[in-house]
């Protein structure tokens, strides 16, 4: 039993030891700053919040200002890693020899819309969608529209376009996919990449969060973004035709078979969703990758961001992608990232 007097000494040597922890704690103390991407935004703070309860010394903050600026940060080497939906041109891997693109997960692209009057889902052929983005297509009541959804009565008002406005991976995927459907949106004087001149008239948001806002306030509208987006917003999203001429509607399994072309390197994914072929498979989807650097100056830095890194992969990491409504990276994709990580040389 103990006395008074050792009951004191153990209580102040817990105290000494627990103030000795967080002294530990704090001069081991490890903040990552990361920037980039607003389609995976949400599983970045997930993952953050995750990450840090089982790593206590390891602080994880990102910054949802979009893809293109995101790069612009990595390349300046003013944030520890970078998010993006796009990879990184030649050009931009040559400004940071041994960057490392990681993918890290995967998401679709839905065209959400607020029609009035219209309560279900619609259907959109390939050529109407591209037709509708490219401005060729004004009317909802445009009888291509209404060719594949006869049950439907569409009014007779305008269609009010909602694109981004900053610099974007979202947009670059969104709009591969456009050029990749045909020669329909390329002929129509349009472009391929983060930021493009939409037809006259488009209304602009800033980020994945303020394309969704905007369809939802706006009567008539239609517009590019991610699923979990749509989705938390309650917003209508269309069954898109596929390459393979089906309907599909955006889930989990459209999406991942969207997923099931096999590539050898990390650099091949983008193409390999930009139309994807599988009968079942909803025809937009994008990876999401991110961004190390090869070598880093700060060594706890460099070790916390690539054990960070390793974690997102792991199948607890993987686990909150699937609960945000992202899509599961194959075994075989995972392993492609897995390698890139053995190329870092902290």
């Amino acid at each position: 039993m103990l006395t008074r007097r050792s009951a004191i000494l153990l209580a102040s040597s817990f105290t000494l030891l627990a103030g000795s922890t967080i002294d530990v704690l704090a001069q081991n103390a490890v903040t990552l700053r990361g920037a980039g991407s607003t389609f995976v935004a949400p599983l970045w703070k997930k993952w953050g919040e995750e990450y840090g309860i089982a790593h206590r010394n390891v602080a994880i903050s990102y910054e949802a200002v979009g893809s293109g600026e995101g790069v612009k940060r990595f390349l300046a080497q003013t944030v520890d890693f970078a998010g993006s939906d796009e990879i990184l041109s030649e050009s931009e891997i040559a400004k940071v020899p041994g960057a490392v693109m990681l993918p890290v997960t995967a998401g679709m692209i839905a065209l959400a819309y607020n029609i009035p009057g219209v309560n279900s889902e619609i259907k959109l052929s390939r050529d109407v969608y591209v037709d509708i983005f490219a401005g060729k297509i004004r009317k909802w009541d445009d009888p291509r529209i209404q060719a594949a959804n006869p049950g439907i009565a569409f009014p007779r008002r305008d269609i009010a376009i909602v694109a981004r406005l900053d610099s974007s991976g979202t947009t670059a995927a969104f709009t591969s996919h456009l050029a990749a459907v045909g020669t329909a949106w390329r002929a129509a004087g349009l472009g391929v990449g983060k930021v493009i001149e939409w037809p006259a008239g488009v209304l602009l948001a800033p980020g994945n969060e303020g394309v969704a806002a905007r369809i939802r306030l706006t009567e008539g509208s239609i517009g590019y973004v991610e699923y979990w987006f749509a989705q938390r917003l309650g917003l209508r999203m269309a069954a898109l035709q596929n390459k393979a001429g089906a309907y599909i509607t955006p889930t989990e399994h459209s999406g991942e078979l969207a997923l099931s072309g096999r590539v050898t390197q990390v650099k091949e994914l983008a193409a390999s969703v930009a139309d994807p072929a599988g009968a079942g498979a909803y025809p937009i989807t994008t990876y999401s990758w991110m961004f190390l650097y090869g070598r880093g100056a700060d060594q706890a830095k460099a070790t916390a961001v690539r054990d960070f890194a390793q974690w997102g992969l792991s199948q607890a990491g993987r686990n909150y992608g699937a609960q945000l409504g992202y899509l599961p990276l194959s075994d075989d994709v995972i392993d492609l990232g897995k390698q890139a990580l053995t190329s870092l040389t902290h």
